[in-house]
């Protein structure tokens, strides 16, 4: 595998108009529905703590294009958040 992949990068504006870069590290489909992991492309590198990934559903705009939008109802969050878990404690199983 390479070390070097290229990851696409996503910008998403906060509720202060504020933009920013997140890197999409992974598409999960869950229930027919397609979820997006992001985790922040200016990870804060003095910090020990490893960034946090976010979870956004996948959905079609009126003219057809993927959007990204919060995932309103808490048990599809944390069936999401459930099954992101396993895949990372497994591709870390793996890696040993």
């Amino acid at each position: 595998m390479e070390e070097n992949m290229e990851y696409e990068t996503v910008m998403l504006v906060d509720e202060d108009g504020e933009e920013h870069e997140f890197v999409l590290i992974d598409v999960l489909e869950v229930d027919g529905n397609e979820y997006a992991i992001l985790e922040p492309a200016e990870a804060d590198e003095a910090s020990d703590e490893p960034a946090e990934a976010i979870i956004l559903k996948i959905g079609k705009d009126e003219n057809g294009e993927d959007i990204l939008y919060d995932i309103e109802d808490d048990d599809e969050w944390e069936k999401v958040a459930d099954l992101w878990q396993e895949e990372m404690e497994s591709s870390t199983d793996s890696e040993e």
